[in-house]
């Protein structure tokens, strides 16, 4: 019997509509060549529907997401909405509501892909970042707005649990990969939150015996993930100084359009969410020179979360292979081609004979 897999689309805004469709047909491709198939849900969440009927999402939003394994996530935002409206009215909630606690951000040298980087020799780590709590909450408040007496209190949670949890996964990588962990911490600067952080992280470590573990300040590990990131292997972080770092990783790739995520949910009782970092950037959408890497590498993510492996390493093959010729790379990339090409180039790698 076909092993069949159920997928929320979510293309979003500008350039997430070009990248999903077409990075959807090589996941249809990949699928088919292994032995499995895909039922896509189209879902047209995204700043075109807030502006045409108020709202980013339907009422029954949860259970629409719930009757999926995946949900595929383009990319969301206009021009004409604050950033801040769609990220706390769709993005944010997905995360949250459907327990999407840990985000997962690859960091690696891709083939022939410049790199900022004065050396090249090769590096592949993986960024574990706590996804729902940490310094990204809502809790806060000001007075006297717009006064000279103005004042504003933000609030970071932490909690046992949720440090345990994203802490376990990072060890979990760890041991599937080359079994260190590198945890951010700032107990120097912050005397409650982070001191907290390093007393559960080490507790957590105690129980995993055979993986190494340290820890680094923040601004030191971040100037060294610069001077030298093939040392790295996993580094778990919090909420703030994972995206901090993650968003660095991808500029040492080449590009946020590079970069590919996970959200998540780590008892599988909820769908979880891959997508490219990059944002809509409504400038080029349209153009047809939007790089499709990121949401590529997404894809991979995502098969290898269903247990597509086979399906996510042809996927991640037929990528390298494209990237090694000019005519497979974007012009920011140092390629000549479209992004129809681009996805042409790793369609034909797919399904060349091996």
């Amino acid at each position: 019997m076909t092993r069949s897999h159920t997928i929320a689309s979510i293309p979003g805004d500008g350039i997430g509509q070009e990248l999903v469709a077409g990075v959807s047909a090589l996941i249809e491709t990949a699928l088919h060549m292994n032995g499995a198939d895909v039922a896509w849900v189209h879902l047209d969440w995204g700043c075109d529907r807030y502006l045409s009927s108020g709202d980013f999402r339907p009422a029954d939003w949860v259970d629409v997401l719930c009757g999926t394994d995946a949900i595929f996530l383009g990319a969301v935002g206009d021009p004409r909405v604050p950033d801040h409206v769609s990220l706390w009215n769709l993005l944010l909630p997905i995360r949250r509501e459907l327990r999407q606690s840990i985000n997962v951000r690859p960091v690696t040298l891709l083939p022939n892909v410049p790199t900022p980087l004065a050396s090249k020799a090769p590096f592949d780590f993986l960024i574990v970042r706590e996804n729902n709590e940490g310094e990204y909450t809502s809790v806060g408040g000001g007075v006297y707005e717009n006064t000279a007496d103005e004042v504003v209190v933000q609030s970071a949670v932490f909690t046992r649990h949720g440090v345990q949890r994203v802490a376990r996964y990072a060890f979990e990588q760890a041991r599937q990969r080359r079994s260190e962990v590198v945890s951010a911490t700032k107990s120097n600067g912050l005397p409650h939150s982070m001191p907290f952080w390093d007393r559960v992280v080490a507790d957590v470590a105690a129980e995993y015996p055979d993986v190494r573990c340290r820890q680094m300040h923040i601004d030191a590990l971040a100037a060294r993930v610069v001077l030298a990131p093939q040392e790295f292997d996993v580094i778990v972080a919090s909420n703030l100084f994972g995206d901090i770092l993650s968003d660095l990783g991808a500029a040492l790739m080449g590009g946020i359009g590079l970069a590919a995520s996970a959200n998540v949910n780590p008892d599988g009782q909820r769908p979880s969410m891959f997508e490219p970092v990059h944002g809509s950037a409504p400038d080029i959408a349209g153009r047809g020179i939007a790089n499709p890497v990121g949401q590529i590498l997404s894809a991979v993510l995502m098969l290898r979360h269903l247990g597509e492996l086979d399906a996510a390493s042809a996927l991640a093959a037929a990528l390298a292979g494209a990237l090694t010729e000019a005519s497979g790379r974007t012009p920011d990339i140092g390629g000549n081609a479209t992004t129809e090409e681009v996805l042409a180039a790793v369609a034909a790698q797919l399904r060349a004979p091996r």
